[in-house]
């Protein structure tokens, strides 16, 4: 059953995507990533995206969270402003506020 108002909340830890150009990114608990899969996969763009508005502490955006086979879960790509404003880095544990 999907959560109230389409509002997903979780804490995960940050981690950097080292490639040509950095990246920041947490992964959705399994189990959320199953969940929004099964309620709202019918909307997903190309790769896999749902579009969503993320918030962080006191930061909300709009983006997408993109579809990852190798974690077999969804990812959330956390911009270098979001990042900034709210003092996020590489393995820090952060809540975030999903919805879709």
């Amino acid at each position: 059953m999907p959560s109230a108002n389409n509002t997903y909340t979780f804490k995960a830890k940050v981690w950097l995507y080292a490639g040509p150009t950095p990246w920041h990114f947490v992964t959705l608990p399994k189990k959320l990533a199953a969940e929004i899969k099964a309620f709202h996969g019918g909307l997903a763009k190309s790769f896999g995206t749902i579009a969503v508005l993320a918030k962080i502490g006191g930061t909300e955006w709009k983006t997408s969270v993109f579809s990852d086979t190798k974690s077999g879960s969804y990812v959330l790509p956390l911009k270098a402003d979001v990042r900034k404003k709210e003092k996020i880095v590489a393995e820090t544990m952060i809540k975030v506020t999903l919805t879709i």
